[in-house]
């Protein structure tokens, strides 16, 4: 070794320079992160649209279907970056599953429900919104499903870039209402069907929050409460598993499985009963048997809700597949249908290239931009833990069982967000009627500042107030958006 090798200041050079280049590469693999997700979804986009020419290249509308399946497969990905948080979000946040475990869940689940139980048969337009024959031609027609369609994807793009999750169900509705609007007038729109879909902004999350409150306050009072909680929780969990398999079985068997079986809610219902007492009888022993050893405290009793949160996780993220997908590339099958065929005024089948189309998007739009919205869901609205979490999966499949008895059209993400909030404000206040009591026994305590108050509140209110205003604005936007494309591409393409 030279004299100038063996130089400390030589050595000291050599990690300054060392350090620099290591920052530099940080900075370029952040810089490089966001252009990876966006090549691999134009690839997609790209590869999307030459399957449907090698499909339809001998047809006169080539080019149509082409456009059409470019803007399918970009809606999926946005689906996929968007909605299927709302799944996977409240296990990720209790730490039930690590990031990577849910990803892989969700396109499997995913996948599955919209390729084995897709949805079979959706009306031309969106569930009734417009009147096919006020259209007039096929041309103008299908000019304002692409515009509706485009629109959606659009719209649910900028939610997930500003951190809020929306129904991509209703971003088609309003891409489709705006379309059609601007193609045959508001006379054309069905404002009774717009009316129970604006009543489900409301009923949606309030339903999904009360529910889950309720689940969690059955939960602090007959087993976080109590002087004994694993032997409450030995008795509690099965009924609670029990529950939670039964309205799954009910929610798949009524919504999921339709393609392959039609089944009416007294069935569906019945289906639901017997498989819940099925698994609550199953998982007595198994619950006991997990829970021995297990100190008395709250921490273990994470440990028995930790599976049955995976489970319900991957039963939605099916459902979810099963139902979301078809709505949301509805307009594409309806487009492929009035190119082809001219006939845009008969109910319209999924083809199945459209659902592997729907399927594969959703799975590369998770992978690639999901985790943002996955962690806000899990942990910025409000903190989770598998007791919290499992009664948000637990409400999203009862609230859409109750829902689908009223009749409503509701959005699962509306459900699922709303049962996040109602935990939060069922702990808020929880925590409060707690303080109040305490008070009562000690009246000389101090109260808390109005700093310290607002500073223990357990609901974010700023993204509660952004996501409620997204919701809001989601139709409208989507349909003042959808109306402004279908007049530049009538424009452009009469």
């Amino acid at each position: 070794m030279t004299e100038q090798q063996g130089d400390p200041r030589h050595l000291e050079t050599l990690d300054r320079d060392l350090a620099r280049f290591s920052k530099l590469e940080t900075a370029t693999a952040l810089i490089a992160r966001p252009m990876v997700g966006l090549s691999v979804s134009f690839v997609f986009v790209v590869l999307a649209g030459i399957a449907a020419m090698l499909f339809f290249g001998q047809t006169n509308n080539t080019l149509i279907v082409v456009l059409a399946a470019c803007l399918g497969a970009y809606m999926a990905l946005n689906i996929g970056a968007n909605d299927v948080a709302n799944n996977m979000g409240p296990a990720v946040g209790a730490n039930a599953l690590s990031m990577g475990g849910a990803i892989a869940i969700a396109v499997i689940f995913e996948s599955a429900g919209a390729l084995i139980a897709g949805g079979d048969v959706v009306s031309t337009i969106a569930k009734g919104i417009i009147a096919p024959e006020s259209m007039g031609t096929a041309s103008v027609f299908i000019w304002a499903m692409m515009a509706a369609l485009l629109s959606a994807a659009l719209w649910v793009n900028l939610a997930t870039w500003i951190g809020a999750p929306v129904s991509t169900t209703h971003s088609v509705v309003g891409g489709v209402m705006g379309a059609g609007i601007a193609a045959a007038g508001f006379a054309a729109v069905n404002w009774t069907t717009m009316g129970k879909i604006a009543a489900s902004w409301v009923i949606s999350p309030v339903l999904g929050g009360v529910v889950a409150a309720l689940f969690l306050a059955l939960i602090k009072s007959r087993i976080i409460y109590r002087e004994d909680k694993i032997a409450a929780a030995r008795t509690w969990v099965p009924v609670l598993v029990g529950i939670m398999a039964g309205a799954f079985a009910s929610y798949l068997a009524l919504k999921g499985l339709k393609k392959i079986i039609k089944i009416d809610l007294p069935m569906s219902l019945m289906i639901g009963a017997a498989v819940g007492v099925l698994v609550w009888i199953i998982m007595i022993p198994l619950i006991r048997k997990q829970s021995e050893g297990l100190e008395n405290r709250n921490k273990s009793l994470k440990v028995l809700f930790g599976i049955p949160l995976v489970v319900s996780a991957a039963l939605l993220s099916f459902a979810h597949g099963a139902n979301d997908v078809a709505n949301a590339v509805g307009p594409l099958a309806a487009i492929v249908q009035a190119s082809l065929s001219g006939d845009f005024t008969h109910a319209v089948s999924i083809p199945y290239w459209v659902m592997v189309i729907g399927a594969f998007g959703i799975s590369f739009g998770l992978f690639l931009f999901g985790p943002k919205l996955i962690r806000m869901v899990g942990g910025q609205i409000t903190k989770l833990n598998p007791m919290r979490a499992y009664c948000v999966a637990l409400s999203a499949a009862i609230t859409v069982i109750v829902a689908s008895w009223l009749g409503l059209p509701v959005s699962s993400t509306h459900i699922a967000v709303g049962a996040v909030f109602g935990v939060g404000f069922f702990r808020e206040w929880d925590a409060a009627r707690r303080v109040r009591k305490a008070r009562l026994a000690m009246p000389n305590r101090a109260e808390f500042a109005p700093e310290e108050r607002r500073r223990r509140k357990l609901v974010r209110r700023s993204h509660f107030m952004t996501i409620i205003a997204a919701w809001i604005i989601t139709v409208p936007a989507a349909a003042v958006l959808s109306a402004a494309i279908f007049f530049l591409l009538n424009l452009t393409m009469g």
